[in-house]
């Protein structure tokens, strides 16, 4: 929770640009506000850290300083309540220094990302 008794994570309005449960991503998945940081390996710029955004089940938006082609497939390592995630995904976006990155593994490979997503829109939902 933060000062003002919010989770850290919460499902983001991409239109109006606030926090709150039931919105969803071009890809139909519900969108919660996640801001760890984020491991990114690389095979154009390398290793480095960044800092995330937001998450779906489909994709994580992230906070980057360096430079990532469009539609390079990336190494991405973060911590979501759930434990540890390990997952390849996709450049599909860039604005300035704001990434999108979509999973590209199947399904069970991220099920830490699945059981925090269900999780917060049932906590949302209660709110």
């Amino acid at each position: 929770m933060d000062r003002f008794g919010k989770s850290t994570l919460e499902c983001r309005n991409q239109i109006a640009g606030e926090w709150r449960p039931g919105i969803t991503d071009d890809r139909g998945k519900s969108r919660f506000k996640l801001e760890v940081e984020v491991n990114i390996f690389t095979r154009s710029s390398g290793y480095f850290t960044g800092q995330t955004v937001d998450i779906s089940e489909s994709g994580i938006a992230a906070l980057l300083k360096i430079e990532i082609p469009m539609g390079e497939i990336v190494q991405l390592e973060f911590t979501v309540p759930f434990g540890p995630v390990a997952v390849q995904a996709t450049v599909r976006e860039r604005r300035a220094f704001r990434y999108g990155f979509q999973f590209v593994e199947s399904q069970s490979k991220h099920e830490a990302i699945q059981k925090t997503c269900r999780s917060l829109a049932i906590e949302q939902s209660l709110e």
